[in-house]
């Protein structure tokens, strides 16, 4: 993290101060410096950078403000005791309209301001800067999720205004212990990044580690979420996240209420969210706004969808390769009629084909959203249905692949799906070397690796390992919201229940006496 270093201080002469500017900004043609002759004789200086500040908020609150003649205002309007006031004081407190108005001493703060979106101004006989907020950063509105889309829900997503961000999380939770503290990362970028959490709420001990970690960071540049995603996670060589993403206020707001924590960084609509557990890579915002039961069938049509994205390749070239007595007679027939004529065993056939659906899917995130369509539809139907003809895959393998590469859209987190993605390729190896027993062994290896891994202190496989009967309710499946009583044990302080109620009841029908009857009197 980086830390202001004390530089030079502002000096009295106005010309002094503009020539120090000048050479720390190398003249750059986006630095404005406008020099102006106040009513009463006072030269002064408003330096700003075009395109970062609103130019009409300038004008109007203040130059106007500081050409106006305001002698008869101090004189008549202001009370004695302001209008005596050092002069740099006085336009502080009483002549300057903006929201945000700081005074200061110190040169390379007066310089970091004018880069960052603040007027500055600068008095000739004054060893001072005012510094006035008049941010008008280039930015997009806020619109609908394109990485965590959905049916049911808020529309809104975060935008890369960081300031936006905090926002929209305001919006959802208005309690005043929502805590926002601001750090400074990044020796050339000087990246803002704001650490978020519900005081009484998150527990203490994730909290100091989370600033540790943040003010530990010493780097030049910070331009996304992942670079400091990549500084702050526990277990680096491991292939699973232990910190979590999303672009989705409502996802954000949800898990600080949980007792999590949130690292909003500017520049990105992607935010941190810390611990990360496990079980939440696969669970989808929309799983709370559906009926419960519906939700728990999603979430088990999800888990199939993980265990093939994982293991659906290997299973099929240990089968064929080593298990086949294990297959009904008349599929085995099959399988084996479809292979005559393919020169490539099971597991090389099975690779050529993963690769290419691999190749073929960074091919169409990467090209442009017109030829997009166009790289499915020959991915898909020309180049598989090619690969048949010519036998250089079965159908069944085809099949299989296909199967496996539509399972993987079926998690929620993108950076869990890579990471499942990945790992599928040594569970083939070890089918095709070992069979059945090679891929069992890789499970255990996984699962011994997934129950030795924390993140923040908190076990990454909780409340599955070590087991809280008291958490499962919301990890394969999920009970009623009125059912969901406390915060997760591993994660939050247990400070009073989060739903009162017993159980789901339907208003009270209202008492006949004393409604009366229709068409009675």
């Amino acid at each position: 993290m980086t830390s202001t270093t004390p530089g030079f201080m502002v000096a009295p002469k106005l010309s002094d101060n503009l020539y120090a500017i000048r050479q720390a900004l190398g003249n750059s043609n986006d630095i404005v410096i406008r020099e102006l002759m106040l009513v009463n004789g006072q030269s002064a200086a408003l330096a700003y950078t075009d395109g970062l500040v609103d130019t009409q908020k300038i004008q109007q609150f203040v130059i106007e403000s500081l050409t106006f003649d305001y002698g008869e205002t101090v004189t008549l309007d202001m009370p004695e005791a302001i209008a005596h006031e050092p002069f740099p004081e006085l336009l502080r407190r009483s002549i300057l309209k903006a929201g945000e108005i700081q005074q200061h001493s110190r040169m390379d703060l007066t310089i970091r301001s004018i880069v960052s979106g603040f007027a500055v101004l600068l008095l000739d006989g004054y060893p001072c800067a005012i510094t006035m907020d008049m941010k008008l950063f280039p930015d997009r509105q806020v619109g609908p999720s394109e990485t965590e889309p959905g049916v049911r829900g808020p529309k809104d997503a975060f935008t890369e205004n960081v300031r936006k961000n905090t926002a929209l999380v305001r919006r959802r939770i208005k309690d005043p212990n929502l805590r926002i503290e601001s750090f400074e990362i990044g020796r050339v970028t000087q990246t803002d990044v704001f650490m978020l959490y519900i005081k009484g709420i998150a527990r203490e001990s994730v909290i100091e580690e989370a600033r540790a970690r943040l003010t530990r960071i010493d780097t030049d540049a910070i331009l996304e979420s992942g670079y400091i995603e990549d500084m702050i996670q526990d277990n680096a060589w491991s292939p699973f996240p232990t910190v979590y993403n999303t672009e989705r206020p409502d996802v954000t707001a949800a898990e600080l209420l949980e007792g999590k924590v949130i690292i909003m960084i500017d520049g990105t609509p992607f935010v941190l969210v810390i611990p990360a557990l496990f079980v939440s890579f696969f669970h989808a915002s929309e799983d709370y706004y559906q009926r419960f039961d519906v939700s728990s069938l999603i979430r088990m049509l999800r888990s199939v969808g993980v265990f093939f994205t994982l293991l659906g390749p290997s299973l099929y070239i240990a089968l064929t390769t080593f298990h086949q007595e294990m297959l009904p007679t008349q599929l085995i027939v099959s399988l084996v009629a479809q292979r005559e004529g393919v020169p490539f065993p099971a597991f090389v056939e099975a690779m050529l084909m993963e690769i290419t659906f691999e190749v073929l899917r960074e091919a169409g995130v990467r090209m442009p959203r017109t030829f997009g369509p166009t790289v499915s539809f020959v991915g898909t139907l020309v180049i598989g249905q090619s690969a048949v003809e010519a036998g250089i895959v079965s159908p069944a393998m085809l099949i299989v692949v296909a199967f496996t590469a539509i399972s993987s859209f079926v998690i929620p987190s993108t950076s869990m799906s890579i990471s499942l993605r990945m790992l599928r390729f040594p569970f083939m190896v070890l089918s095709a070397t070992f069979g059945l027993i090679g891929m069992m062994a890789g499970i255990i290896v996984l699962v011994l690796h997934l129950c030795s891994l924390r993140s923040f202190g908190v076990p990454y496989m909780s409340p599955l390992a070590p087991f809280t009967s008291q958490d499962i309710k919301d990890t394969l499946f999920r009970v009623p919201q009125w059912a969901m009583k406390t915060r997760p044990r591993q994660v939050a302080k247990q400070t009073g229940k989060r739903n009162a109620l017993q159980h789901s009841q339907p208003p009270a029908a209202p008492d006949s006496a004393s409604s009366g009857q229709p068409g009675q009197e």
